[in-house]
């Protein structure tokens, strides 16, 4: 959810006005360049780093395949990039604008991957898990959401989305990171720290020998990352995980932290930035609350969680993090349910 409009951003500084444009790069620090990529969605691009190793590159993060994303590599690599092969790829997390193209750059380059070992797992099953129709599981999710009738006539009639529509195969075998690891690249040596909520075992690196953060979806300028459910785990609470990984960053936080995040523009300022995405779900889970005293369906939670218009573009991702927020009440003891006949949950504040 966007908390531009909810917070103030006194502290908060974007050394760059704007992105790099397609196929160029921005010399963040001596040996890291900043490179972007195009989503087809309403967070309409990807942000890339390029971490110079001597003889060869390691790449953070990679974009969606297409076609476009496909030529804006040939660019780059043709670019910014020339000169040296990409020996290392590192994966934040699983989602496909981050690994869609991994398994291009490994088959090309012959290529490493780093990973959690969660991330991997995620993003190879998913690659490889295609389904022609909707699932029953995800059915039953949608309606126990509550999910609007028309939207949920049309998503069973069509065919699902597959990760495999937007990411390269990815072969077997990658190298592990985990907490307390230590990773070398671009000259720098960089602590590891795992995050969680946005995705499982969400990867962060923070240098030792300068200000940056590579922080992936975990930490963002000017946006919340959807923290949802999925029919995969129903019950789940992503939200904790988010709190207290939000909760152990602000403890590593310096106001001249340059943080490098997967989407929107890098920026300084993070433990005032910690306080925001801390406060941002406190705030909504309270107004989740109030408007809980009246039995609701997880789709009629978005007036006090999304001060926007929910449309097309944004309902599933919405639907999801309702989910969330009310299994977060839910393990908290906070709220009870009970199934509508027609297999929604309807959501009530206890007392």
């Amino acid at each position: 959810m966007d908390t531009t409009s909810r917070a103030k951003l006194d502290g908060l500084r974007t050394p760059w006005a704007s992105a790099p444009a397609e196929g160029e790069a921005i010399e963040i620090a001596p040996g890291v360049l900043w490179m972007r990529l195009p989503l087809p969605m309403v967070l309409d691009h990807v942000n890339i780093y390029a971490l110079d190793d001597g003889d060869s590159w390691s790449i953070v993060d990679t974009g969606m395949r297409s076609r476009k994303s496909i030529a804006i590599w040939e660019a780059l690599l043709n670019g910014p990039l020339a000169g040296k092969p990409v020996r290392r790829i590192i994966a934040t997390h699983h989602h496909l604008d981050h690994i869609g193209m991994a398994g291009w750059l490994m088959e090309r380059f012959d290529a490493e991957l780093l990973s959690t070992r969660t991330a991997w797992l995620m993003a190879r099953m998913l690659i490889l898990d295609v389904e022609d129709r909707p699932s029953p599981q995800a059915v039953a999710f949608w309606r126990s959401a509550g999910m609007a009738p028309d939207i949920l006539e049309q998503r069973m009639g069509e065919r699902p989305f597959n990760f495999a529509d937007t990411c390269a195969p990815l072969p077997v075998g990658f190298t592990r990171l985990q907490q307390d690891d230590t990773l070398q690249a671009g000259g720098r040596t960089w602590d590891v720290h795992i995050g969680n909520g946005h995705a499982p075992e969400h990867l962060t690196l923070w240098s030792r020998d300068c200000n940056l953060v590579l922080a992936g979806d975990q930490i963002l300028h000017s946006i919340s990352p959807n923290i949802g459910v999925y029919p995969t785990e129903p019950e789940a609470d992503p939200l904790a995980g988010w709190l207290e990984a939000c909760d152990r960053f602000s403890g590593l936080a310096r106001a001249d932290h340059l943080v490098l995040g997967g989407h929107k523009l890098p920026f300084t300022g993070l433990p005032l930035r910690m306080v925001q995405l801390i406060e941002n779900h406190h705030g909504a889970l309270d107004r989740l609350l109030t408007h809980l005293e009246t039995p609701r369906t997880a789709a009629e939670c978005f007036p006090p969680l999304f001060k926007r218009t929910i449309d097309g573009g944004t309902y599933g991702l919405a639907l999801v993090e309702a989910v969330a927020h009310l299994n977060h009440l839910h393990h908290a003891g906070l709220v009870q349910r009970h199934r509508r006949a027609d297999g929604a949950w309807l959501w009530q504040k206890k007392g």
